[in-house]
């Protein structure tokens, strides 16, 4: 039976009104995804029937979101810094918060400059391909363990056309080889493993590895933060993601570890989230 998109539209939101807390909104994204038509299509063609297939793969599509599993992951695809990312359950969807790591990254990396930037643990790509594309005159390393992750970042960087990255299999330092950079940055995971957010919205989904750190939750950036002054120049940049609730310990250990001129900086919910630290010159 044929059905309007408005209709669609609203017995879809009831469907996902238990689940999600923008359901007009993800069932909006759910439909323009099959119909392969921009959000403001549905709303300026209201009365236009679906296909019996479109139907069939909407509804498909809404179950899917019913039961959990993110957005992002149905339709495989994320903007980040206005760069579409694909994603699947190997990656870490990203978040605007972590745009804040891009942000600070490239306010130390001059607009016409040929630094060298080093993202550690890059998921699907997206700080270290929203930074080479800021800034196509510098290197970038990014580095991950995961090799279904890297697979991933690899088809985005050829994707969006950026070529000023490259990649390297391994676990945090290890890719890099003695290599010293200007700027270092990471998402590392930083969430404990007995912390009750991990059942909750969208990170039952996502890959663990990336997630989690381990009991304290700050085991993955006192690593990066430990060995972060042997890959960075004299003056060069560390700048760290972290937890909501983390900003104090990290600056103390980047203070440790003998850092200078450390800021910690909020997300755009008001919450500390990024930790930066500069390398004693």
């Amino acid at each position: 039976m044929a059905i309007e998109i408005e209709k669609a539209l609203s017995l879809a939101a009831s469907q996902l009104d238990p689940v999600s807390s923008s359901p007009s909104l993800d069932a909006e994204i759910l439909l323009s995804h099959v119909m392969d038509k921009h959000r403001a299509h549905l709303r300026a063609w209201p009365q236009e029937r679906l296909t019996p297939q479109q139907k069939h793969t909407f509804e498909n599509l809404v179950a899917r979101r019913r039961a959990g599993v993110p957005i992002a992951y149905i339709i495989g695809r994320r903007e980040f810094w206005s760069l579409e990312f694909h994603v699947t359950p190997d990656t870490l969807i990203p978040r605007p918060e972590t745009e804040l790591v891009v942000e600070h990254a490239l306010l130390r990396l001059p607009a016409e400059g040929t630094h060298r930037v080093a993202d550690l643990g890059t998921g699907s790509g997206a700080i270290a391909l929203a930074v080479a594309h800021e800034r196509p005159g510098c290197t970038v390393i990014a580095t991950d363990n995961c090799a279904a992750a890297l697979s991933i970042a690899r088809w985005n960087a050829a994707r969006l056309k950026i070529t000023n990255v490259e990649f390297h299999r391994g676990d945090w330092y290890q890719p890099l080889a003695g290599a010293r950079f200007h700027v270092l940055c990471s998402n590392p995971p930083y969430v404990r493993e007995d912390d009750p957010h991990l059942t909750r919205g969208d990170l039952p989904h996502e890959p663990e590895a990336a997630l989690v750190a381990g009991e304290t939750g700050v085991e993955a950036l006192q690593i990066i933060i430990s060995g972060a002054q042997r890959h960075l120049h004299p003056g060069g940049w560390l700048i760290l993601e972290h937890g909501y609730d983390q900003a104090d310990e990290v600056t103390h250990r980047l203070r440790q570890q003998g850092f200078e001129d450390i800021e910690s900086h909020c997300d755009i919910a008001g919450q500390s989230r990024v930790a930066v630290g500069k390398a004693p010159s």
